[in-house]
């Protein structure tokens, strides 16, 4: 059996991944994917404690975070696709349509 350490370890180390890779990249997508990263980096801490704990309420929570996840990420590729169609670039510092002038 793999013990808790472990766990919460990689959880940490993917959410520094996509927390460095949130700051660091100016690609829309990319921001969602390391959004995504991070959000499954607490899943993942959630459902390693919950187990420990011998409690289900942590892998409820985190199947909770992961439909929410989802929608969230709908959201926001709904927004990325009518804003591509305004201005055909996905960096982040060429979106200026809600700027006032």
């Amino acid at each position: 059996m793999v013990p808790l350490n472990c766990y919460l370890a990689l959880s940490v180390i993917l959410f520094f991944v996509g927390l460095i890779g949130f700051l660091i990249r100016r690609n829309l997508i990319m921001m969602l994917i390391s959004i995504e990263i991070m959000l499954n980096a607490v899943n993942l801490s959630l459902i390693a404690l919950s187990h420990y704990m011998q409690d289900i309420r942590g892998q409820i929570l985190a199947l909770f975070v992961i439909a929410i996840a989802g929608g969230a990420v709908a959201v926001g590729l709904i927004i990325l696709v009518l804003a591509y169609k305004n201005k055909p670039t996905l960096k982040l510092e060429e979106f200026d349509l809600l700027r006032e002038k």
